[in-house]
């Protein structure tokens, strides 16, 4: 009997080892500087950029604090400087800012294809908040680049949700082919009252046969990539066989994040590490 535990053991031990051998650490940031995040890693996006957002992402939202990347959207109200009257583009249609925010990404700086991909964070849930982990490919418009939602959070029919996608393009300019899963945040909330005030873990793991995402080592959406084939705009290509770049960021209100709630601010999105691992 002794000897079949130490067996059985010595086959758990070797088994952990190998998995912790699996991986390797290519890339990280902590966030252990102080102010912006490190120019070398990361660029901000700047104005009103996407979906009919609510925010005006700029830099001065974003900043390191206690080994933390802080994202902060406020309440603001000053004048709009892309404002021309009669355009017909939705961002310059809007004569004040409103709402400001940042959204940061490696785009042009950091970039990796296949892997594991962990991001720490805790995330605001007031109404109208929208948080995102996600990833883009480069050298074709969107989706035929693909896009993975590593994380989204927002609201459906006014329910919270939390939310692991992954996108890539048919046959029509600007249109994409979803496979999304929408878990309703009671899923996480019932176990932990206290869910929102912690931080968790979001994982993909990407190979060559799928891409799977985590929360908190529960699977949420695995896609296979023999599905993720781009239609005619993206010359019948994969995206997912392409290196990603990252993207952090609180979007408020706009096409998915809802009405805003005007009290809960300032939000406060902080993310505590991102790690980027690749098999030895």
């Amino acid at each position: 009997m002794i000897k079949t535990t130490l067996l059985f053991l010595g086959i758990l031990l070797s088994a952990i080892n190998m998995s912790a051998h699996e991986w390797k650490l290519v890339w990280s940031d902590e966030f252990d500087g102080c102010g912006q995040p490190d120019s070398l890693s990361w660029n901000f996006e700047e104005g009103f950029v996407r979906n009919h957002e609510a925010q005006w992402y700029q830099r001065e939202n974003a900043w390191q604090e206690d080994g933390k990347l802080v994202i902060e959207a406020r309440r603001e109200h000053r004048p709009n400087p892309t404002y021309r009257a009669g355009s017909r583009h939705w961002g310059q249609q809007r004569e004040h800012i409103e709402y400001t925010s940042s959204c940061v990404t490696t785009a042009g700086k950091r970039q990796f294809l296949y892997g594991r991909m962990e991001v720490c964070a805790r995330i605001p849930t007031a109404e109208g908040a929208w948080p995102a982990i996600w990833t883009l490919g480069s050298g074709m418009e969107w989706p035929s680049c693909g896009e993975i939602d590593q994380m989204e959070f927002y609201r459906i029919d006014g329910q919270p949700h939390i939310l692991a996608n992954v996108a890539w393009g048919n046959d029509r300019h600007h249109s994409a082919v979803w496979n999304s899963r929408k878990i309703p945040f009671t899923h996480f909330a019932d176990r932990d009252s206290d869910w929102e005030k912690h931080f968790h873990v979001w994982r993909m793991d990407w190979d060559t046969l799928s891409i799977r995402l985590y929360l908190d080592d529960e699977l949420l959406n695995e896609v296979l990539l023999s599905e993720t084939v781009n239609g005619e705009v993206g010359q019948y290509s994969n995206p997912f066989t392409k290196p990603q770049y990252i993207l952090l960021n609180l979007a408020l209100g706009g096409d998915n994040g809802g009405p805003i709630d005007d009290e809960a601010f300032p939000m406060r999105y902080e993310i505590d590490y991102v790690r980027i691992y690749q098999k030895e």
